[in-house]
């Protein structure tokens, strides 16, 4: 009897753990970057890295029923020296959220990618690459990478479309303004078509609409930009498979001050995890835009390793 009840406890045990999963994951990004004016400098978080190095921590539980609980913490760091990052929020600024998600789609909470951003990276060539052009020229587009206090719902995947919106209560703003964010995605086959849209209360709207056709060794991609404010423009760019290499040219053109970010990306698959990458970000800087304050044309030059774990 001792050793039935054993059994089923230990049984008991494995079950419950097979309802639920934690996650350690992160990204290791090293480059050596030069920009105009600025001495050469070892980097892992600037403007000529693939992206900013990090780690976190995610999990979800399954509650029965086609209901899932879940949550994201996630940090930002620095491989010069160590520190941790916080990404324009606290200790855990890049992501500190939990979520409700079943066949009636997510509720999600907390401090996250806006839904804006994922319109963007639904289509743009790079992955939304810190060095990509068209966040160089129309980063003001997506209001902000990240909302804080969001409350947002995704709807289910139905044959590749899926929608959401975000909502930023007056209380959680230090202005009083409460916030919308929302994205309407559709991706399906060789085809992505993203919508974004988000307005603070008070404030001029951003607007910005994409599309991406992947035609099998050739990819093109372009879109829509009108931010608050007078800029406004467009980008279009390809995106070549050279055997294991990818080859990514890709223009951001504010037609309203006549300014031109131009990107080049190579990319080399070391693994499945790591790839090496070597990027030319030209900013027209007419206005500010990713490598600096407004002035003079400023070009920046990144080679650089990737590992995601």
């Amino acid at each position: 009897m001792k050793k039935t009840l054993i059994a089923l406890a230990a049984l008991a045990s494995t079950a419950a753990f097979a309802q639920s999963s934690v996650t350690l994951y992160g990204v290791a990004d090293a480059s050596l970057s030069k920009v105009t004016d600025k001495s050469a400098a070892l980097s892992s978080a600037g403007t000529m890295n693939n992206g900013n190095s990090r780690w976190g921590i995610r999990g979800t539980e399954d509650l029965g029923g086609g209901l899932k609980a879940g949550f994201n913490f996630e940090q930002g760091l620095s491989l010069n020296d160590g520190t941790l990052a916080k990404s324009g929020g606290g200790e855990f600024g890049r992501a500190a959220w939990m979520n409700l998600s079943g066949g009636f789609g997510e509720v999600r909470l907390g401090r996250t990618l806006n839904p804006s951003f994922y319109a963007a990276a639904a289509w743009e060539l790079t992955g939304t690459a810190n060095y990509s052009a068209v966040t160089s020229q129309f980063g003001a587009v997506l209001g902000g990478i990240r909302n804080s206090s969001q409350i947002a719902y995704t709807s289910p995947n139905m044959g590749g479309f899926s929608a959401t919106v975000g909502y930023v209560l007056k209380g959680n703003s230090a202005n009083e303004k409460a916030k919308v964010d929302l994205n309407a995605i559709y991706a399906n086959g060789p085809l992505a078509v993203a919508l974004g849209y988000n307005k603070v209360q008070d404030a001029e709207k951003n607007v910005h609409v994409g599309a991406r056709y992947n035609f099998g060794m050739f990819t093109l991609a372009g879109g829509y930009m009108d931010p608050a404010g007078d800029a406004k423009g467009f980008s279009i760019g390809g995106a070549v498979k050279a055997g294991p290499v990818d080859l990514v040219l890709d223009i951001a053109r504010d037609t309203e001050a006549k300014d031109t970010d131009l990107l080049v990306e190579v990319k080399y698959p070391l693994s499945k995890r790591t790839f090496s990458y070597v990027a030319l970000l030209r900013d027209g800087k007419k206005k500010a835009g990713a490598l600096g304050a407004a002035g003079d044309d400023v070009t920046g030059l990144g080679i650089g390793i990737r590992h995601n774990f």
